[in-house]
């Protein structure tokens, strides 16, 4: 018996759920009802995001004029989720 299987070595897939190629920046425009931001974008364009994770569970607040990393949804590019408050 040999032992090649033990030898190959895979490379990690990537994570599905990444988001990486739909990630941009943009700042806040204006804070609307029920966590809903909108966000004017790097291109210019706008689009209506919600804070995600430990924006909500550790109450950080967005006022209009931050700027923020968004990452938008893949099937709707006017829509997205706030990673990050840069």
């Amino acid at each position: 018996m040999s032992d090649v299987g033990s030898r190959v070595k895979f490379l990690p897939l990537q994570d599905p759920k990444s988001d990486i190629r739909n990630l941009t920046f943009g700042f806040v425009v204006e804070e609307m009802p029920n966590g809903v931001y909108r966000v004017e974008l790097a291109n210019g364009d706008s689009a209506l995001a919600h804070a995600g994770g430990q924006k909500v569970r550790n109450f950080v607040r967005l006022l209009p004029g931050d700027r923020v990393e968004v990452v938008l949804a893949t099937h709707d590019l006017t829509r997205g989720r706030i990673t990050r408050k840069l």
